[in-house]
């Protein structure tokens, strides 16, 4: 165990110390189809505060996304995970979760809509400020984080943790009305620079207010830990990038929220 995931383990379990977290599944509708995402919320607070929406990445709604809302749940959110594919549809293997997650990323109207559903779930929670909401998303998601916004969802900022980055209809960036806050592995070889140098565009000529941060070293998944440490298959952790992408969404939400 390296010295930083043992610190960050250490916060993990000192922040639950005082949390008192409710957890649990939420089904929901998109037209005929049944989807089934997570809800998170600290019990030991009491009314309405900002609200994160949580994305999954292409083998969709697992304990990682479930895991990461609890965290961002500590810090005083309502957080909900969106289920992009629908309830029960849960690929085991690269090849199903690349062919489930091609579906969106190839149609990325329906895309929008499916995480505006969720998006939808969340505003509607007793327990949401509506005008305090922002998104995250993990490679699909964070592509499908970058699509909400695209969409012109009424939130106040969404964060990207290694997506795509593309820009599929660079006109679209007219339609994003909040922040941007963009992680970046700047090893990623599944991001061209050509698509990167896209997405600058579309965001800078729609007069966006972006960031994009490229952590050294790193490559896709730089945030999972499943996906071992073997930079050379493209997708590897880095504690470092993850640890600083963390902050990078808490000083973004600080700026949004002003907490």
């Amino acid at each position: 165990m390296t010295k930083l995931y043992a610190l960050v383990l250490l916060l993990a379990l000192s922040l639950s110390a005082g949390a008192a977290l409710q957890s649990g599944p939420v089904e929901y509708h998109h037209g005929t189809l049944t989807l089934e995402g997570w809800q998170v919320h600290d019990d030991t607070k009491s009314g309405k505060r900002p609200a994160v929406l949580v994305v999954h990445q292409w083998k969709g709604l697992s304990n990682y996304e479930k895991k990461r809302a609890e965290m961002i749940a500590q810090l005083g959110y309502n957080v909900f995970c969106v289920d992009i594919y629908g309830k029960g549809i849960r690929p085991t293997n690269p090849k199903d979760a690349s062919a489930e997650a091609g579906k969106y990323k190839t149609n990325r109207a329906l895309l929008r809509e499916r995480v505006n559903a969720g998006l939808a779930v969340l505003k509607r929670h007793p327990l949401t400020d509506p005008l305090r909401v922002a998104a995250i998303g993990y490679c699909f998601g964070g592509t499908a984080a970058v699509e909400l916004a695209r969409s012109g969802a009424d939130v106040a900022g969404v964060v990207s943790f290694h997506g795509s980055l593309d820009s599929p209809s660079p006109a679209d960036g007219k339609n994003i009305k909040c922040r941007v806050l963009a992680l970046h592995g700047a090893d990623d070889p599944f991001v061209p620079q050509k698509d990167l140098d896209a997405f600058c565009a579309e965001l800078r000529d729609a007069k966006v207010d972006w960031q994009l941060i490229s952590y050294g070293g790193a490559v896709h998944s730089f945030t999972l830990r499943e996906a071992g440490d073997d930079n050379s298959k493209g997708a590897a952790y880095n504690a470092k990038a993850d640890q600083r992408s963390w902050e990078a969404m808490k000083s973004f939400f600080a700026e949004l929220f002003g907490k």
